[in-house]
Formats: structure tokens, C-alpha cells, sequence
């Protein structure tokens, strides 16, 4: 089929064989989810208008010393990378595609290398994850800020906000009948905007890396969180933003893979369990706790303490309940 179709379309064969194969592997798939009704009926893709996306055989690509990486169809060009990649260490190299993110080209791929066990001290990270700050850890100096609460992604939010309204007076403006004129300056505007969104988007991840990062390296042996319903606390509309920027559901993911990783235990208590409602120090329930109580105030014992901190305590105290 695919010989066919090479000398039918003579610009098919400007492109790397195994590129061509893995389309068809994935225009293969979406007919299949289309037929067992799990997607909609795949659209036709032209030349031009294409996802900015392609597999490359991970045999045929080479780094170089120089700086540069060899790929296949391509040949050689540089490339910078945000990490200390060390090739001797790998001992797999796999599933290597290249995507264009609106400014630039990134080879992505993923790899198997000989890990370097850590020692781990008998302790518990209890981590409350909030609005108001990302993460609450019983061990003082752990607690994690909430990114966009700091100026440099406000003023980006600010920016982005400018910009969606030009581009909504200049659809207005040049608006012929029932139908919008897209103007240079309208794709200019919308191509700043996919930047910033980019932009927001790194940093935020960024955060998130550091501080999964940052707990793990205290090397305890257990990290106790709560099994958060994030689909159901996006419901509230007054809060969904704000969730979603502070990118719960990837905090979560990425402490479960990098514990996994490190061997630390991780652990998730139920939904239900009273992290907030409990005194840390006697263990009473507060039932009257009321979500603007910033303050925990026990009336049994006369225990004080921030509620996201003592919740975090709890959640600690669950974990030592724990064998080691």
C-alpha cells in the first residue's frame, strides 16, 4: 500500500520510511476507536494542515560530540538540551518523535538507565496539597509556594489577558457578514498568545518538578498524601481555575513516579479520612471545622496550628502508623 502510494505522490518519498509507517499506525488507530465508538471519525489532514509531528527510528539517530544529533532524512543539526544527558548510562533508547511546540523543534524520547539506589532515613512526609500554598509538609523548611502567586506569572497572566482581548476587537472589527477575516496582525497576536500560554504552562511544570524533586531527596521512606478527587473539586467554578493552575493532578503523578523511582513507599489515604477535622496532638475531632478556618483550634486539648499544617501532621501520623 504504501509502495503504491510513493509513486502515485512523489513528495512521500522525501520522507523517512518509518515516519510514513507510524501514521498509518496511528490513522489505524483512530479508525478502530472510531468503529468501536470510543472517538469521533478521524479528519483528513492535508499537507499543510498537519499535526507539527513525526516518529524517527531510534537506530538511525546519533549524538555527536559536537553538539549536533544525526536524523535520519535530516542529517545533522544542533541541538540544545535542559539536561546533563549522559550516553553511557543509557542502556535503552526508545520511542524517539520529534514535535514542533510553536517556536521550536523538540526531539522527545525515552530511555532506560542504570539507577543508583539512594539510602533513606526512617521518616514520614505527611503533604497536604492546597490552593493556597501548592504543598504543606509536616518538616518545616519543605513547604512548597503557590507559583502563581508570584509577579513574574502574574504580570505574564496580565499579558496574556491584554492580548486575547486585541484579538477579540480585531475579530470584531474585521468581521464581513456572519464570517471573521483573519488579518496578519490577528495571527501575530494569537501566535504571542500560544507563546505566553507555553511560557505559563513550562513554568508551572517547572515548579512542580522542583518540589517533587525537593521531597524526595529529604529521603524518607514513606510519603502520605491524600487520594484527591480533583475531577470533583472542578466542579466548583469559583475554585476550578485556581486548580488547575496549581496542577494538582500532575504533582501527584510525578511524586508517585519519582517515589516509585527512589523506592520510597507512597501512600494515599481515603478521601474521607479527617486529615483536617483531627487534632494532630490528641487526635479529637473537630466536626464544626468550617473551610474558612485557617486556624486549627482543638477544644480538648487547647492545640493550635495552621489547619493545612496539621492536616499535613495527620497525614504523617497515618504513615507511622505504617510498618517500615
Amino acid at each position: 500500500m504504501l509502495t503504491k502510494y510513493k509513486k502515485e505522490v512523489e513528495w512521500l518519498n522525501e520522507v523517512s520510511n518509518a515516519t510514513l509507517k507510524e501514521g498509518l499506525r496511528n490513522l489505524d488507530k483512530s479508525y478502530t476507536n472510531f468503529f468501536k465508538k470510543r472517538a469521533k471519525l478521524p479528519k483528513f489532514k492535508s499537507k499543510k494542515n498537519h499535526n507539527n509531528t513525526f516518529y524517527s527510528r531510534y537506530e538511525k539517530i546519533k549524538f555527536y560530540d559536537d553538539g549536533t544529533v544525526n536524523l535520519e532524512k535530516i542529517g545533522k543539526v544542533k541541538y540544545k538540551s535542559s539536561y546533563n544527558i549522559d550516553f553511557n548510562q543509557i542502556t535503552k533508547f526508545s520511542n524517539p518523535n520529534v514535535v514542533f511546540n510553536g517556536r521550536c523543534w523538540l526531539l522527545r524520547f525515552s530511555v532506560k538507565i542504570e539507577h543508583k539506589t539512594i539510602q533513606l532515613e526512617n521518616k514520614v512526609l505527611g503533604i497536604d496539597l492546597g490552593i493556597k500554598q501548592l504543598a504543606i509538609v509536616n518538616e518545616s523548611g519543605l513547604d512548597i509556594p503557590n507559583i502563581n502567586k508570584t509577579k513574574v506569572v502574574r504580570n505574564l497572566e496580565n499579558k496574556l489577558k491584554r492580548f486575547q482581548k486585541q484579538v477579540s476587537r480585531k475579530y470584531e472589527n474585521n468581521r464581513e457578514g456572519g464570517r471573521y477575516h483573519k488579518t496578519q496582525n490577528i495571527i501575530k497576536l494569537e501566535l504571542k498568545i500560544k507563546k505566553l500560554h507555553r511560557k505559563l504552562t513550562n513554568i508551572r511544570l517547572n515548579h512542580i518538578h522542583q518540589a517533587t524533586s525537593k521531597m524526595v531527596k529529604s529521603k524518607p521512606k514513606i510519603i502520605v498524601m491524600e487520594d484527591l478527587k480533583i475531577s470533583n473539586m472542578l466542579k466548583n467554578r469559583h475554585l476550578a481555575k485556581s486548580i488547575q493552575q496549581q496542577g494538582l493532578y500532575k504533582f501527584i503523578e510525578q511524586m508517585k513516579y519519582k517515589c516509585e523511582w527512589n523506592g520510597i513507599k507512597f501512600v494515599q489515604v481515603d478521601t474521607f479520612y479527617p486529615s483536617s477535622k483531627m487534632c494532630s496532638c490528641c487526635g479529637s475531632i473537630k466536626k464544626d471545622l468550617k473551610l474558612s478556618d485557617r486556624i486549627y483550634r482543638c477544644s480538648n486539648c487547647g492545640f493550635e496550628c495552621d489547619r493545612d499544617k496539621n492536616a499535613a501532621y495527620n497525614l504523617a501520623n497515618y504513615g507511622l502508623g505504617l510498618s517500615f
